[in-house]
């Protein structure tokens, strides 16, 4: 795989000034060096449109507090192709993620859902938070749709990011990503999970780093 990721290597701009607020036209997005920030992005097929738009209108925009709510409960029932589960993609999809870190980045926590990834991530000066996010979404789903000989839209074109306030928003973040599996009742133990941090040591023995998420930074500690 080290080819394939030297060549993704080349879809990644050079770093430039961070954006601070900024958006795509649906999402804001708040993209500042040194800051953590969950991150979530799905596949194109996990939420349909005209659900979103329904939402839209009875929940207001996606960033409330209930409509995320219901997106998560939609998307952990498990919607979709679903081929984020697939023994080809998972990895793949997790590899892609741990390429660049402690390079650009630092992964504290991650779970490649069926149909959606969660990631909790430090993003060092330089590395812009949506050049990162693309780099990922274009690797991963030129890739997928090779290893499944299919093309079109992978990945939805939007994502969601929101950055860590605190000691206990870490914390609390942290706690949702790892117990996800468990929450839509795909395993009994989130080290279960094939496909995330809580069972990267197990599948992983005497590697340290990528996993090592046992406290939060000093920087958001209580």
């Amino acid at each position: 795989m080290t080819g394939k990721r030297d060549n993704a290597d080349k879809e990644v701009r050079a770093p430039s000034g961070h954006k601070e607020w900024y958006s795509r036209g649906y999402l804001p997005h708040f993209d500042h060096p040194d800051l953590i920030q969950m991150i979530t992005f799905r596949l194109a097929d996990a939420l349909p449109s005209h659900l979103l738009d329904q939402w839209e209108k009875t929940l207001g925009r996606e960033r409330d507090a209930r409509k995320r709510k219901q997106i998560e409960a939609y998307l952990d029932a498990g919607h979709g192709s679903c081929v984020l589960r697939d023994p080809r993609i998972g990895p793949m999809v997790e590899d892609t993620l741990l390429h660049f870190d402690a390079e650009r980045y630092r992964l504290m926590e991650w779970v490649i859902m069926p149909n959606h990834v969660h990631l909790l991530a430090e993003f060092f000066a330089g590395s812009l938070l949506s050049e990162v996010v693309q780099s990922w979404k274009s690797f991963s789903a030129h890739e997928a749709n090779r290893i499944l000989q299919r093309s079109g839209q992978f990945w939805q074109e939007e994502y969601f990011d929101r950055f860590i306030r605190d000691g206990v928003h870490f914390e609390n973040a942290r706690r949702y990503i790892r117990e996800n599996p468990v929450q839509a009742s795909l395993v009994k133990h989130p080290e279960d999970w094939p496909y995330g941090s809580a069972s990267w040591l197990r599948r992983h023995p005497g590697r340290a780093g990528s996993a090592d998420v046992s406290s939060a930074p000093s920087a958001v500690r209580p």
